[in-house]
Order: C-alpha cells, then sequence, then structure tokens
C-alpha cells in the first residue's frame, strides 16, 4: 500500500472541502493517506504547537512515497508550496492536481504528473506516469 502525503491549505471552507474530498477519493483506493488538516495540533505555546506541526509534517513528508498536492493557483499557500519543493528536493515524487487558474512553473515543473481531482480517481500510482501540464504559467 502506498503512503500518500496529501499537501494542501485548509484556511477556509472552500479549502476544507477540496481536501476531505481528495482524502475521501484517496481513501476509497485504499491509499494510506497522511493529511496535515487532520493531525494538525493547536494548543498552548504558539512556538511549541508550531515547531510540533512543523516536525510531524516534515517526518510524514520523509515517510511518505507519493505527494499528493491540491494546488489551487499562485501564491495559494506557501506552506503547501514548501512541502511540495520538500518532496521534490528528497526524491519523493509529486503530484499535482490543480484546483487554480494561476500557476507556477516550478510547482509544474517540480510534479511528476499534473491531474485535476476528477484524474485522481484514476491517477495510476503504480506506474506514475509523467502528465505535463499545459496551462497557463507564470
Amino acid at each position: 500500500m502506498k503512503k500518500i502525503y496529501l499537501a494542501s491549505p485548509f484556511f477556509n471552507d472552500e479549502e476544507n472541502a477540496w481536501v476531505e474530498n481528495a482524502e475521501k477519493i484517496l481513501r476509497n483506493r485504499g491509499f494510506e493517506v497522511y493529511s496535515p488538516r487532520e493531525n494538525e495540533i493547536r494548543e498552548g505555546n504558539i512556538q511549541k504547537w508550531a515547531q510540533f506541526n512543523f516536525n510531524a509534517d516534515v517526518n510524514a513528508i520523509r515517510d511518505c512515497d507519493v505527494m499528493v498536492m491540491l494546488y489551487h493557483g499562485n501564491y495559494s499557500d506557501s506552506g503547501t508550496a514548501w512541502e511540495c519543493g520538500y518532496a521534490y528536493a528528497n526524491g519523493i515524487p509529486v503530484v499535482c492536481v490543480q484546483i487554480g487558474d494561476l500557476s507556477n512553473l516550478m510547482v509544474h515543473c517540480s510534479a511528476r504528473a499534473n491531474i485535476t481531482l476528477e484524474e485522481l480517481k484514476t491517477y495510476d500510482f503504480s506506474k506514475m506516469p509523467k502528465v505535463i501540464y499545459t496551462g497557463n504559467m507564470t
């Protein structure tokens, strides 16, 4: 069973709906999914919980087989972009699920595949085919 790290912003109702949908899709396909949204702790001293969440997420990225990134477009979330770059730098393949309109070449060129949420339902995580982004980029 592949371990998937699901990188995504989850700061408002719309973003939460997208990430919840992706969690469901991936789990229904039989994958083990680590979603920071489900593992975040925000109690007590801000420095302590921030460091705790950072360490937990970094360890989960190191432990995953693949990262799925929900990308809401250019400047959607600096944390999600950081997670994508960290995975790429550590040789972990990234599957970018394009949600927003505007895009950045650094995100798409680092992704093994650039797909839609609908395509996430059938993407072949065994073969990990390359899918090049063909939309507009900045």
